[in-house]
């Protein structure tokens, strides 16, 4: 049975930093790609970043320069550092593996506010 597990989420202050990890089980997790998408109320589910299993990256613009997305493969975890982050950040989080098939997680709530 294949499991995606996100943890990390949380309330912040704006201008704060999260991390939030993707424990995977379930699939060879070094052959797939990993993305982390959010939604927000009212909104579709968008693409924030994404790793190759080559290691390439991949950022949305609004997300550049202030989030970072990486894996380790040992651990089967892909992991989303998000510094300097703003109420519009604010969305669950959502940590997908993709190729031989396509998996989710449940999502974990980042909330940005003061």
């Amino acid at each position: 049975q294949v499991q995606l597990v996100e943890s990390g989420g949380g309330l912040v202050q704006p201008g704060g930093s999260l991390r939030l990890s993707c424990a995977v089980s379930g699939i060879t997790f070094s052959i797939y790609h990993m993305n982390w998408y959010r939604q927000a109320p009212g909104k579709q589910r968008e693409l924030v970043a994404s790793i190759t299993n080559g290691r390439s990256t991949n950022y949305a613009d609004s997300v550049k320069g202030r989030f970072t997305i990486s894996r380790d493969n040992a651990k089967n975890t892909v992991y989303l550092q998000m510094n300097s982050l703003k109420p519009e950040d604010t969305a669950v989080y959502y940590c997908n593996a993709q190729r031989f098939g396509d998996f989710w997680g449940q999502g974990t709530q980042v909330t940005v506010s003061s």
